[in-house]
C-alpha cells in the first residue's frame, strides 16, 4: 500500500512540474532585452502572468515570408518582440539570425480595468465638477536602440461577444504604435501583428497594410499621422477636441475635404438635405458638399439638391443582410459607400435632418472615427469624421454577415468595427431631445441652447418628426404622446428661419403631400380629443402649404 501511495505522489509531482514548465515556456515575454531573469518567488511569478494578454494562436512559420517584402530585410538594425512566448522568441531569433533582437517589456493594465471605464457613457464635458479622472494604460519601456521591425502577438477572442473591445488587445496595439513613433529621425518602421482578428482599422488603416499572409499583418505606418493619433486620449473619458476649439484650424488640403450625406428616401429627406446644405454655407464653409443617392431619386429631386449646392454621386444601394424586407433599416448599409469617396482624404458625414449653426471645418483636423457619444460606450454616427479608403470599404463589407448591429442599422455595425473612437463635444451633434429624466432646469438649459443667438451649439440634430413634415406653426411632435420628448417650438422655429432664407425655387421641395396633411390633422384631432396638457392642438394652424396641392390626391 505504501508503494502505491509513493507511486501516486510521484505521478502527481511529475504532472505539476510539467504544468509549471509549460506555463514558463508559453508565458508571454514581458522582460526587457535578452537578460531574462527567472521569477524569484511564486507571488512575483503570479503577478506577472495575465491571461488577458495571452494568445493561443499557433504561428504558421510558413507565413513569415511577408517580411521578405521589406526592402533590405536581410539586415535589420533591431527587431522588437512583444507578447511572444519563449519558444516563439527563440524561433524568431533563429529565423532572422543576423539582427539584434529586443524582448520588450510592457506592464499589464490594472486587472479591474474594463472597456466601459475607457469609454464611459457620460462625461463632464464642460468640467463643471472639476477635471475628470480617467483610466490610463501603462506606457511601454522604450529600448535604447533603433527598431526597424516590431513584432507583436495579439490576443483574439473572436468567439466571444465584444471581442474587439479588449483592453489587453488595445493596450498592445497602442504600445506598438508608441514604439514605432519613438524612433529618431524618419527611418521607416514596420509593424508585424500576429493575430486572427483584424487590427484596429483606424489606428492601423488598411491603406498602410503592406501585405497580409494568413494571420500575419505587415504594416508600414505613416509615423507623423500615427504621432497625432497617440496624442489623443486613450478612450473617451476626455474630449479629443476642446469644447470651444479655434474655428480656423489648418486641417490639410481643403480641396481633399468634403461634407457628405446620403438619402434613403427622397420624398422625405430632400427638403432636409437642402436646408442642411444651406446651413453649412451660412457658416462660411466653402468645402465641397457630396450627396449619395440611388437610381430611385427623381430628376426633379436631383435638381433641387444640385441647386442647393450638393454634388450628386449615384450609388448602388447595399442591403443589410439581417434586415427584414421593407424594414426601415433594409438599405441603410448603403452608408458604407462613403468610404469609396477616395477623391477626398477626409469626410465629415452629416445626417440630412440637422442644421449646422456654427462653422465645424475644424473637425477636418480630427482622425477617423471622431464623433459624439450616443449611449453606453457607443458613438453617434449622425456626425462623424471618416477617412475614405477602398480597403476599409471592403473590410466593412467582408463582415456584414458575421457581425451583429446592436440596433440593426449602420450605426450599430460601425460601432462594432470602430470600437476605438474619439469623443467630440455633444454641442457638435446636439439632439433635439428631452430625456424622461430631465428636470425643469435641464429642459430650460436645452431650450436656451436651441434658441441662442448668436448660436452656442455647432450642430442641432432634429430627431423625431422633422420640421418640414410638421405644421409650420408649431412642432407637431406635441400631438403624439410618445413623441413629445422630441418636441421644441424653439428648435422648430430655428429650422424654419433657415428655410425662409432659401430662394423660392428651393422652398418648393418642402411642400406637404396630401397624405402628410391628413396625418397631421389626424394627430391634431387626437390630441384635442384627449386634451393634451401642452395645448398646441388649440392653435389655429395657418401654414400656407396646407392650401397648396403638390400631388394628384388633392381634393
Amino acid at each position: 500500500m505504501a508503494k502505491c501511495k509513493l507511486h501516486h505522489m510521484k505521478l502527481v509531482l511529475a504532472v505539476n512540474i510539467s504544468c509549471v514548465l509549460a506555463m514558463i515556456l508559453y508565458l508571454p515575454m514581458v522582460y526587457h532585452h535578452e537578460h531574462v531573469s527567472p521569477p524569484v518567488s511564486q507571488p512575483n511569478f503570479v503577478r506577472r502572468f495575465d491571461p488577458r494578454y495571452v494568445s493561443n494562436l499557433d504561428i504558421s512559420w510558413e507565413e513569415i515570408k511577408v517580411i521578405r517584402t521589406i526592402p533590405g530585410n536581410n539586415k535589420f538594425h533591431g527587431i522588437g518582440l512583444l507578447n511572444l512566448n519563449k519558444i516563439e522568441t527563440n524561433h524568431w531569433k533563429q529565423l532572422i539570425s543576423n539582427s539584434d533582437h529586443v524582448v520588450l517589456h510592457l506592464d499589464y493594465a490594472e486587472k479591474n480595468m474594463t472597456w466601459d471605464m475607457l469609454y464611459p457613457e457620460w462625461i463632464d464635458e464642460e468640467r463643471e465638477y472639476g477635471i475628470p479622472i480617467c483610466q490610463s494604460l501603462p506606457k511601454i519601456e522604450e529600448p535604447k536602440k533603433r527598431l526597424d521591425l516590431i513584432i507583436v502577438k495579439l490576443p483574439c477572442r473572436d468567439h466571444k461577444a465584444n471581442w474587439s473591445r479588449d483592453v489587453a488587445r488595445l493596450h498592445l496595439q497602442l504600445a506598438a504604435a508608441q514604439l514605432a513613433v519613438s524612433s529618431k529621425g524618419y527611418q521607416p518602421v514596420h509593424l508585424l501583428f500576429v493575430t486572427k482578428c483584424f487590427p484596429i482599422p483606424n489606428l492601423f488603416p488598411c491603406k498602410e497594410l503592406v501585405l497580409r499572409e494568413g494571420n500575419m499583418w505587415l504594416y508600414k505606418p505613416n509615423l507623423d499621422i500615427l504621432r497625432e493619433k497617440l496624442r489623443l486620449p486613450v478612450g473617451s473619458c476626455e474630449l479629443a477636441l476642446p469644447l470651444n476649439p479655434k474655428e480656423q484650424v489648418r486641417s490639410g488640403n481643403s480641396h481633399r475635404e468634403a461634407y457628405a450625406t446620403i438619402l434613403h428616401s427622397a420624398h422625405v429627406y430632400v427638403c432636409g438635405a437642402i436646408a442642411a446644405a444651406r446651413s453649412i454655407r451660412m457658416t462660411g464653409s466653402t468645402r465641397d458638399l457630396i450627396i449619395l443617392v440611388d437610381e430611385t431619386t427623381s430628376k426633379y429631386h436631383r435638381s433641387g439638391l444640385e441647386a442647393a449646392g450638393w454634388n450628386i454621386r449615384t450609388i448602388q444601394r447595399i442591403r443589410n443582410p439581417k434586415a427584414e424586407k421593407n424594414a426601415y433599416n433594409e438599405w441603410n448599409y448603403s452608408k458604407f459607400r462613403l468610404w469609396q469617396l477616395t477623391d477626398y482624404d477626409k469626410i465629415i458625414f452629416i445626417d440630412a435632418d440637422l442644421l449646422v449653426l456654427r462653422n465645424i471645418d475644424f473637425l477636418f483636423s480630427m482622425p477617423e472615427i471622431s464623433a459624439t457619444g450616443n449611449h453606453g460606450m457607443l458613438f453617434n454616427s449622425g456626425v462623424m469624421v471618416i477617412e475614405p479608403s477602398n480597403c476599409t470599404f471592403q473590410l466593412l463589407m467582408d463582415h456584414v454577415t458575421e457581425i451583429d448591429s446592436y440596433n440593426g442599422g449602420d450605426q450599430g455595425y460601425l460601432n462594432e468595427i470602430f470600437t476605438w473612437w474619439h469623443r467630440i463635444s455633444k454641442h457638435m451633434n446636439f439632439l433635439k431631445h428631452f430625456w424622461i429624466g430631465d428636470d425643469e432646469a435641464v429642459k430650460e438649459k436645452k431650450t436656451k441652447l436651441f434658441g441662442a443667438d448668436p448660436p452656442i451649439l455647432y450642430v442641432l440634430h432634429y430627431v423625431g418628426s422633422k420640421p418640414w413634415m410638421c405644421f409650420r406653426d408649431y412642432d407637431c411632435n406635441w400631438n403624439v404622446d410618445f413623441m413629445q420628448e422630441y418636441a421644441s417650438d424653439v428648435a422648430h422655429e430655428k429650422w424654419w428661419k433657415v428655410h425662409d432664407e432659401m430662394p423660392g425655387e428651393l422652398q418648393q421641395f418642402c411642400m406637404l403631400r396630401t397624405k402628410q396633411k391628413m396625418q397631421l390633422e389626424w394627430d391634431r384631432r387626437f390630441a384635442e380629443k384627449w386634451k393634451y396638457a401642452d395645448g398646441h392642438w388649440r392653435r389655429k394652424v395657418e401654414d400656407p402649404r396646407l392650401k397648396k396641392c403638390v400631388d394628384k390626391l388633392c381634393l
